[in-house]
């Protein structure tokens, strides 16, 4: 069992959705972690949230002002950290297309700056963050986090005798998470009544901030180095979303921003050849791997999937109803949200 008592774990990009949540598990369920260091470059939020985690409350709590652009900030920060969870990124598809050189430089140059202060600094464990968008990406910021997830995933063939395991987690649109649909849909409401929709056939994979962070928890654990975890989640549709929030609003069609797609993918076909079913998850494995695959299947039971098998937000098997969404809008996103 994973046990972050007596250990030091550092989030970059902390102070973000799934960073706050993160901080939220691990002070809770393991109050005696020696530290707990949230890396972010932005000095307001920092602010912000050590109003809610204090240093003074919780004593192991530490907040660092640094870029992951800043690979001597990293090495000095990850000094004695034991575990590392890599947040940090530019996620917003149409900034990214706008400003290609300054995603470039967060979310490829900043994950090799992150692999490479580990070295260095002899951290034991590293699980990444990925998102959907990287899996057949058709724009710059999913581009970036494929660069960057193979960069994760390809260090382990580089530790040598270093017992470091790196790896990653892909998942969809978090519920409730900044810059998410949902709060700007519920915001729109208050202030306009209009919810503009890209496509009305538009779908996403849905995960909770606890889903997300549950996820992130099993990588740390279970992970064998090199593996891609992706979950099992339901998908919804844009219109279900705006009828659950909006249904007197007006519904205007604005067409599709730069780089987005109408359905997202976790797997494609072409990733079949290496997934297998976990049951909860599923894990693309590298193809190339210091550790036994009989082994690895034989310990958690992993079966391998069908040929061509694909993970797509449009052809999932589990769906968010409308009434289903208005009761996870009350419970994840904003409790005074009325059903």
């Amino acid at each position: 069992m994973l046990d972050l008592n007596g250990k030091s774990i550092l989030i970059t990009g902390g102070t973000g959705s799934l960073g706050k949540a993160l901080t939220s598990h691990i002070l809770s369920k393991y109050p005696e972690t020696r530290r707990l260091i949230i890396y972010s470059r932005d000095e307001q939020k920092q602010f912000q949230m050590a109003q809610e985690f204090s240093s003074q409350r919780y004593l192991q709590i530490r907040y660092f002002i640094g870029d992951v652009r800043d690979k001597e900030r990293l090495e000095r920060a990850f000094q004695g950290v034991d575990y590392v969870i890599h947040a940090a990124a530019m996620k917003h598809v149409h900034i990214a297309e706008y400003n290609p050189d300054e995603c470039i430089k967060t979310n490829i140059g900043g994950a090799e700056n992150v692999v490479n202060a580990c070295f260095k600094t002899k951290v034991e464990r590293v699980v990444a963050l990925s998102t959907d968008k990287a899996c057949a990406p058709i724009n710059l910021y999913g581009a970036t986090k494929l660069t960057s997830d193979k960069l994760f995933i390809a260090a382990n063939n580089i530790k040598g005798e270093n017992p470091i395991r790196f790896s990653v987690v892909r998942y969809g649109n978090v519920m409730g998470s900044n810059g998410s649909v949902i709060p700007f849909f519920i915001n729109k409401k208050k202030k306009e009544n209009i919810l503009p929709i890209t496509d009305p056939n538009m779908t996403r994979f849905n995960i909770s901030l606890e889903g997300g962070v549950d996820m992130v928890m099993h990588a740390l654990e279970h992970a064998w180095g090199g593996e891609l975890f992706v979950p099992k989640i339901p998908s919804y549709k844009i219109m279900d979303v705006a009828e659950a929030i909006g249904p007197n609003c007006e519904k205007p069609i604005v067409g599709i921003r730069p780089g987005e797609k109408v359905h997202e993918e976790m797997i494609t076909p072409s990733d079949s050849f290496y997934t297998y079913d976990l049951g909860k998850y599923y894990t693309i494995l590298p193809a190339t791997h210091k550790w036994s695959l009989e082994e690895f299947i034989e310990t958690f039971n992993a079966k391998k999937v069908s040929l061509g098998f694909s993970y797509n937000s449009g052809e999932n098997d589990e769906w968010e109803t409308i009434e289903g969404l208005r009761k996870l809008i009350k419970d994840h996103v904003d409790p005074n949200f009325k059903i």
